[in-house]
């Protein structure tokens, strides 16, 4: 298959279903990182990701991984997490600085796709009211948290990242009991791994993540800021101030 080129200026992207089997769900290259293309893309089910030096490519893999917000699962150390309540979740509180923390090399990793221009790129979107923070705050520190992106009752996750154990989960489980809350009705996971499954994260064909994207993106939903924050703990009072 010959990989479509987009116009930069004017980029019109391919369906989803003809994206390639390998690499799997790779659709296009060029365009922009534009918001009106962002928000294009991701109400389309296709998302940027490549590397530094890479013009942007764009995927909509087969199978999809995603989390219904009412399926999140809690295992029982998470539970024990949760009762302890020496964390505060915030929502929106430090986008710029989740987003940065993200990039921070990983095992089994070389490098990072979150290059600058990305990290421009959902700043803006960011400031459009489209994309979003959730971060977890342990003894006044920003421990770990997530982004992604709101499309119409279906959240986007792009990355996640912690320094303490399990900071990045609390910010997943808050996130998803705020959406389900708030009548937001799937979170998209992209590609699966082992730590999102353990969450309760699941693959399902791609027509079908597309169906339900197509059912739920005209739903403008308010961000359900409130739902998802938690003020717990002896460290409620020990979060810098926005």
């Amino acid at each position: 298959m010959r990989l479509p080129l987009l116009d930069p200026d004017h980029p019109v992207f391919p369906a989803p279903e003809r994206a390639a089997r390998a690499p799997n769900g790779l659709l296009a290259a060029g365009g922009n990182l534009a918001v009106a293309t962002l928000r294009d893309a991701y109400r389309r089910g296709i998302f940027p990701w490549f590397e530094a030096g890479q013009p942007p490519l764009w995927w909509s893999p087969d199978p999809r991984a995603v989390l219904f917000p009412e399926q999140i699962h809690v295992s029982r150390t998470m539970a024990r997490e949760l009762r302890r309540a020496r964390y505060r979740i915030t929502s929106d509180h430090s986008f710029g600085t989740v987003i940065r923390c993200c990039t921070a090399p990983r095992g089994g990793q070389a490098g990072t796709w979150i290059v600058p221009e990305m990290i421009a790129a959902y700043e803006a979107l960011h400031a459009a009211g489209d994309a979003h923070s959730v971060e977890c705050w342990i003894d006044g520190e920003l421990a770990g948290g997530l982004y992604g992106v709101a499309v119409g009752a279906v959240f986007c996750g792009e990355s996640m990242f912690s320094v303490r154990p399990n900071a990045s989960k609390l910010a997943l489980i808050h996130l998803a009991r705020g959406l389900s809350a708030g009548g937001f009705t799937l979170i998209d996971c992209q590609i699966g791994n082992p730590h999102l499954a353990s969450m309760g994260a699941t693959d399902i064909p791609r027509a079908a993540f597309l169906a339900h994207l197509v059912a739920a993106r005209e739903r403008l939903l308010p961000w359900p800021m409130g739902a998802i924050s938690a003020m717990v703990g002896s460290n409620a009072a020990t979060t810098p101030a926005p």
